[in-house]
């Protein structure tokens, strides 16, 4: 849950706004840890992985969006986050 405590620093040091879209992506990637790690003891939680999958399908438009506005942010938050990005960005 290292990973956790840096995202909730990273909030913490920025916009706190959760209608910012940075916040928005910063928060949806927290609860994907926690899935991911509830998924690693659980692994025939059907349901939990229906959400999971939403969830990074929500983040990952999020990211398209924030790739589209303001490239220089959407590069911050993937260097921050140590996420995968779009294809071709």
């Amino acid at each position: 849950m290292d990973k956790c405590k840096f995202i909730n620093a990273q909030l913490v040091s920025g916009n706190k706004d959760t209608g910012f879209t940075a916040s928005q992506i910063y928060y949806l990637t927290n609860r994907i840890l926690k899935l991911t790690s509830h998924l690693e003891s659980h692994h025939e939680d059907y349901s939990s992985r229906r959400g999971l999958r939403k969830l990074l399908g929500k983040r990952k438009r999020l990211l398209a969006y924030s790739s589209d506005k303001d490239i220089a942010q959407y590069i911050k938050i993937k260097k921050n986050l140590g996420i995968r990005g779009r294809k071709g960005h």
